[in-house]
């Protein structure tokens, strides 16, 4: 149990700065350092405005010096200061220097922190808006591990010291929602955007660790990054750990397949393996440097009203044991998504899809919403270093099969679909699994809610079982069903 915050003051419920400074300065157990690099001392300035902080502040500092900080912290493998590893440096720096500066049995009721950020706001230029990690390392109670929750933000603004002072209520909403709203993480999530307007920064990712989170799946936090606007997309391993995506996309070749996996069927598994075979054979791709992506939209997570935020888990618990990095976008349309990948990398890019995707993105309805239409959303699309790769279709009345060469999109669009057809931008993947045309993943998960069999021969090797022992999409042992 965390120890109780004494000398707490009543506020409003929507509190200011000001306000959220002095209520921790005014509680006389939390106590810490603040660490700032790259944009001034924002944060800690708040406090001292307050008033009161002689009691929370043991130190603040900001080693702007490359040499200096290297001496404190460490020097970094790749040279760079803005980055997770320098971050959780400095945290780790901090509380260590706390904890052997101050005597626990002098102290007994101090809860230690360390805040910190390492940030590059925006350059002369204006060419990088810029961009920065911050975090804090602390205790709920003094007798138990350290918590941590840590974020990486870009900036939107076009002034430096606009996004200073950002970041600097930035700074007080964490270390506040630390403190007092650890309890419901999703909602500590909407306050850090207190006095923010959501134009001004966007948060990317976010990792929560430590006892008081040890019940917090950051993958539902990444969701939430994306339910509430805070940004546009956002990744997680195969270990379920929350991504940069910037790290993860910068300067790779990336092949991304988009789907509601719901669940992932051998028939996804045969269109990312096909695929990516002949994407690693293509001109500028390096095999070495290539991201697979398994992507799925918002839209696809609410198509049966609000998102079901165990149905999403049951998804990427799936996609991650299969070894895959999962992806959640806020792109409905596929220009989109390219152009988002395109912030991050020049090199060639493929997506992997069904015959129906593509007659999608060759309906001029899809583009209704843009003044340039069509034309301008396939600027952005087939103009970037870019391929589809085409599975085919099997028709339900026919039996044919429908590829590239005989798919029909509007007669309007014929013309402009033959253009990027016979320049190379569209890929058939031929060396197909024939049987695996007739499987469905709404088929799939109507068995499993039915309780029907034979469902498990249409998914990916140790998939089913994985269904089966942790009851995901409504699977119900047969045991179970008789009963209910």
């Amino acid at each position: 149990m965390a120890v109780t915050l004494k000398g707490d003051h009543v506020f409003d419920p929507v509190p200011s700065i000001r306000d959220k400074a002095l209520r921790i300065n005014l509680n006389r157990n939390i106590y810490g350092t603040f660490a700032e690099i790259g944009a001034g001392q924002e944060t800690v300035r708040n406090f001292f405005r307050a008033g009161g902080a002689s009691g929370t502040i043991a130190k603040t500092m900001s080693a702007y010096d490359k040499d200096f900080s290297d001496a404190i912290y460490g020097v970094e493998e790749d040279g760079r200061y803005v980055t997770e590893s320098r971050l959780r440096k400095m945290l780790a720096h901090e509380i260590d220097l706390i904890e052997k500066r101050i005597v626990r049995e002098k102290h007994p009721d101090k809860l230690f922190f360390a805040y910190a950020n390492t940030v590059a706001t925006i350059d002369f230029a204006k060419k990088y808006k810029g961009h920065g990690w911050v975090g804090i390392k602390y205790q709920l109670d003094p007798n138990d591990e350290y918590n941590e929750i840590i974020l990486h933000i870009r900036f939107k603004e076009n002034e430096a010291v606009l996004q200073q002072n950002t970041l600097g209520i930035l700074g007080v909403n964490l270390i506040y929602g630390a403190f007092y709203k650890y309890d419901n993480p999703k909602k500590l999530l909407r306050y850090l955007y207190d006095h923010i307007d959501p134009d001004k920064i966007e948060i990317d990712t976010i990792n929560f660790s430590g006892p008081v989170f040890k019940n917090v799946d950051n993958r539902l936090m990444s969701l939430q990054l994306i339910k509430n606007g805070m940004t546009q997309a956002v990744m997680f391993d195969p270990n379920g750990k929350n991504l940069l995506p910037a790290a993860k996309l910068y300067k790779k070749n990336i092949l991304a397949l988009r789907g509601s996996f719901r669940p992932v069927t051998k028939v996804n598994i045969d269109m990312y393996e096909k695929s990516y075979e002949i994407f690693i054979k293509e001109k500028r791709v390096d095999a070495e440097k290539t991201v697979v992506i398994f992507e799925i939209t918002l839209s696809n997570l609410r198509s049966e009203g609000e998102i079901n935020e165990k149905d999403f888990m049951d998804r990427a618990k799936l996609l991650c044991s299969l070894g895959h990095t999962v992806m959640i976008s806020n792109f409905q349309e596929y220009y989109k998504l390219v152009d988002y990948f395109s912030e991050y990398t020049k090199k060639r890019m493929g997506l992997t899809m069904g015959v129906n995707n593509l007659i999608e993105i060759f309906d001029e309805r899809y583009y209704r919403h843009l003044s340039g239409g069509i034309l301008e959303a396939f600027g952005k699309l087939f103009f970037k270093d870019l391929k589809v790769y085409l599975y085919p279709m099997k028709d339900p009345k026919t039996g044919e099969f429908i590829t590239s060469e005989n798919l029909k999109v509007h007669p309007r669009m014929k013309e402009l679909y033959k253009f990027f057809k016979y320049n190379g931008k569209v890929v058939d993947i031929k060396d197909f699994k024939l049987e695996h045309l007739d499987i469905f993943s709404r088929k799939v998960l109507k068995m499993i809610e039915n309780g029907e069999k034979g469902w498990e021969n249409m998914l990916p090797e140790g998939v089913a079982e994985i269904i089966k022992k942790q009851h995901l999409f409504g699977y119900k042992e047969e045991k179970e069903k008789i009963e209910n």
